[in-house]
């Protein structure tokens, strides 16, 4: 697999289109770091460490809706691994004038867009979320 991230985003738009209360993602840092603030922002209702097929380490997560729909109406991978997007703190881009989510890697850890903004750190915008 070469964009273990994009596959998680794909996974829980897929499930959130056939309705799933859950899904089930293979477990890695990164992908429960970008999944630590999804929850933060209240797009998901949080996630569990579980084993998956043949006992590999996966992660389920709850998705969330709001009256039949769900919370999430877009979620885009900006860094793909055939190229890569650096910003500095000033020029984090903003989803849909602030109502979105930027998830920006730093090297204080991933964060939402605000965070980065607050900490004055920039890094590579992994994806948006509105």
């Amino acid at each position: 697999m070469n964009d273990p991230l994009g596959d998680m985003l794909t996974r829980i738009r897929n499930a959130q289109m056939r309705g799933k209360s859950t899904v089930i993602t293979p477990a890695s840092k990164l992908r429960a770091w970008v999944l630590d603030v999804l929850a933060d922002e209240g797009y998901i209702r949080g996630y569990a460490k579980t084993s998956g097929a043949n006992g590999h380490p996966a992660i389920e997560i709850g998705l969330k809706y709001h009256n039949g729909a769900p919370v999430i109406r877009e979620l885009k991978r900006v860094s793909k691994p055939g190229r890569r997007v650096y910003s500095g703190s000033k020029d984090i881009p903003q989803v849909r004038q602030g109502l979105g989510v930027s998830i920006v890697s730093t090297p204080k850890g991933v964060m939402s867009d605000a965070a980065a903004r607050a900490a004055n750190v920039g890094g590579e915008v992994l994806c948006q979320v509105f």
